[in-house]
C-alpha cells in the first residue's frame, strides 16, 4: 500500500469511531426501547423495532457518505487544487464542531439530553412514545440520523474526502460499508444486550453517568482529526506531489 492509501484508510476509520461516539440514535434507541417496555410490549416485537431502528440509521448512513464521496469527486476531479480547499474546510470544520460539542453538547440539565435544534428534539420525542411497529421504526432511525446532521457531517466529509483517493472502486465501496459498520456498533450493541435480556435502565444511567467524558472524547477526537487532515492533506500534500488522484 502506498502511503495515501494507508492514511486514508486511517482517516475513514477514525472518522467512522467519531460517527459511532455520537449519542442521538443512542439516546432515541434507548427511549423506544425503553417506552416498549413500559408498555409491557413483547420481548421479539422490541428487537424487531430495534433492529428496524437500525436498518433506518445504516441505510440513511450509506447513503449519505455515498452521497457525499460522489458529488465531492465530481468537484475535485474538475477543479485546481480543489482537494486542499476541501481539506482545509473539513479541517476547520472539525476543529469548530470539536470546541462547540466540548462547549455545550449535552444540555445543561440532569439526565442526557442533547443540543439538537428544539423543532427536532420535540419530534422525536413525540415519534418515539408513538412508535408501534417496524416499519414507523425504520422512519425513526432515518429521522434521527437527519437530525444529527449538524455532528456528523464533518466526519462524514472527512472519510468522503479519504475515500475518493484510494486506488480502486472496490476498496472504495468496501471503505463505504465499513464506514457505515463502524458508525453503528454502538446501536449494534444495544441491540445484542436488549435480546438477551438486560435492563435498558442500566445503560441509560451508564451514559448519564459518563457523559462528561464521552463529550471530552467525541470533542478531542475531531480536534485530532482535524489536526492529521490539514497536515496531511493540505500541507503534505506538496510531498506527494501536489495532487492525491
Amino acid at each position: 500500500m502506498t502511503p495515501v492509501t494507508i492514511s486514508s484508510l486511517a482517516i475513514i476509520v477514525f472518522a467512522a469511531i467519531i460517527h459511532a461516539s455520537f449519542q442521538l440514535s443512542i439516546s432515541v434507541l434507548t427511549l423506544l426501547s425503553g417506552h416498549s417496555i413500559g408498555k409491557k410490549t413483547a420481548q421479539r416485537k422490541i428487537f424487531r423495532m430495534s433492529t428496524s431502528f437500525v436498518f433506518g440509521v445504516s441505510i440513511i448512513t450509506l447513503l449519505l457518505i455515498s452521497a457525499v464521496s460522489y458529488y465531492l469527486s465530481l468537484f475535485i476531479r474538475h477543479i485546481t487544487s480543489a482537494e486542499q480547499l476541501v481539506a482545509a474546510i473539513a479541517s476547520g470544520m472539525m476543529f469548530g464542531l470539536g470546541i462547540a460539542i466540548w462547549a455545550f453538547y449535552y444540555r445543561r440539565q440532569p439526565g442526557t439530553s442533547l443540543w439538537v435544534p428544539r423543532g427536532f428534539a420535540d419530534y422525536l420525542n413525540k415519534r418515539t412514545k408513538k412508535t408501534r411497529n417496524s416499519i414507523e421504526s425504520f422512519a425513526l432511525g432515518l429521522t434521527s440520523v437527519i437530525a444529527e446532521i449538524i455532528f456528523i457531517l464533518a466526519p462524514i466529509l472527512a472519510a468522503a474526502l479519504a475515500i475518493i483517493t484510494l486506488p480502486n472502486p472496490l476498496l472504495q465501496i468496501a471503505s463505504v460499508i465499513t464506514y457505515t459498520l463502524i458508525s453503528i456498533l454502538p446501536l449494534s450493541i444495544i441491540i445484542i444486550l436488549v435480546g438477551s435480556g438486560h435492563n435498558i435502565s442500566n445503560l441509560q444511567r451508564w451514559r448519564e453517568k459518563h457523559k462528561r467524558f464521552l463529550q471530552f472524547v467525541s470533542g478531542g477526537s475531531l480536534l485530532i482529526l482535524g489536526a492529521f487532515i490539514f497536515v496531511d492533506r493540505v500541507i503534505g500534500v506538496i510531498s506527494y506531489g501536489g495532487n492525491l488522484w
